[in-house]
């Protein structure tokens, strides 16, 4: 075992350029990263001096303190579940369904209907903040539920605390998983229940009680292999509903990036050996599908600031892996996610010659990378960079 803790942050969303196929989801031309630096240059020294920029068009810093590349999709899809499976070394062939277009069919609408007793409003894509604040009150009248989906592979459901309590919604979301689960056509990935509180639309807020109902990955991933030889994997943020709880010992949840990072912080400072795993999910949610390029480029500023925290706190036998799972240019058409190639940053206070690695051919070398150093099986996809890292 090369290092006893490693700490992998994912930067929901954060790409570095059209990935080979792009052209195939309609994504040709995007590059997350790349289009922020050119519209709001970014005043990033601590992730510059690990190669973070660099990996926008893999230039050469002789200079760095960190390995960099970047990492090729396989998965089919541009979402969270594909590009976070592929990571752990989880072959994905096929895609989720999304309905941002259309709403969800007729005929799941009227199953929804028929097993949980209550009656459908919304089934639209929208921001959920929105949705609530013109719905809100006539669910508050009737009892019905506010059904919604986004760009992403989700079926959401908002209901009042007050008017449905969180143990009934949660019921009713598990109902909607196990309908949603009998039909391709129909298994979106996540079911997600929006508990939120409010007397009217002018102050609706939705509440921290979000619960997710996913789905188990195809096969088995590198966190059940960790798991199994009794290591720990901790969660932090929506990790643990992307892989449906499967590998996980311990689960820690996040309301915003810099929550994320206080509790990557936290964890820092206890003894354990295995793998904290974290995903800094504003880029995608708050700034990248609601293309708000200025958002997403202080976001990026932000987390900036707190890279010395992290990395005074790494001890000798830590490594830090820093990566995304998708892209979502803020400067792009739409508000979908993008195919993208992802950066990946890998940082050791014990490295002695720490350069710009050969570009990873699958999101899925991370995971094999983290099997090798642990000494687990290796994932059905993905090589090992663990030899590189010197």
């Amino acid at each position: 075992m090369k290092f006893k803790r490693i700490f992998l942050i994912v930067l929901d969303s954060l790409g570095v350029g059209e990935a080979l196929d792009a052209s195939n989801y309609g994504d040709t031309g995007a590059n997350t990263l790349g289009h922020i630096n050119e519209k709001c240059p970014l005043f990033i020294p601590n992730l510059t001096k690990l190669g973070f920029l660099n990996t926008i068009n893999m230039s050469n810093n002789e200079n760095t303190e960190g390995y960099y590349t970047i990492a090729r999709p396989t998965n089919k899809g541009k979402d969270t579940l594909s590009g976070h499976y592929e990571i752990m070394g989880v072959r994905c062939t096929y895609t989720f369904p999304t309905f941002t277009e259309t709403g969800f069919p007729e005929e799941l609408i009227q199953m929804i209907e028929k097993y949980t007793g209550r009656k459908v409003i919304g089934n639209i894509a929208a921001s959920g903040t929105e949705i609530i604040k013109e719905l809100g009150e006539r669910h508050m009248q009737t009892g019905e539920l506010i059904v919604y989906t986004s760009s992403d592979s989700v079926l959401q459901i908002a209901a009042h605390e007050n008017v449905i309590p969180l143990e009934e919604l949660y019921k009713i979301c598990e109902i909607v998983r196990k309908i949603t689960a009998t039909n391709d056509s129909i298994r979106v990935g996540r079911v997600i229940a929006r508990p939120f509180i409010g007397d009217n639309k002018d102050n609706f807020t939705r509440t921290s009680n979000r619960k997710d109902f996913a789905l188990d990955p195809p096969m088995k991933s590198v966190l059940e292999k960790l798991e199994e030889k009794k290591l720990s994997v901790i969660s932090i943020g929506k990790i643990y509903d992307i892989f449906n709880g499967k590998g996980i010992t311990k689960k820690i949840t996040s309301s915003n990036n810099k929550d994320g990072v206080d509790k990557i912080l936290d964890i820092m400072d206890k003894k354990f050996t295995g793998l904290c795993f974290a995903n800094l999910n504003d880029f995608d949610t708050l700034y990248g599908h609601r293309r708000n390029v200025l958002g997403y480029a202080k976001a990026i500023e932000e987390l900036d600031v707190e890279i010395p925290v992290l990395l005074n706190k790494l001890n000798n036998d830590d490594l830090l892996i820093i990566t995304a799972d998708h892209g979502n240019d803020p400067t792009y058409k739409g508000t979908d996610h993008t195919r993208e190639n992802t950066p990946v940053i890998i940082y050791s206070r014990i490295f002695k010659e720490p350069k710009m690695l050969p570009i990873m051919n699958t999101f899925a070398d991370i995971g094999a990378t983290i099997a090798e150093n642990f000494e687990v099986d290796p994932p059905m996809i993905g090589t090992s960079y663990l030899k590189e890292l010197k």
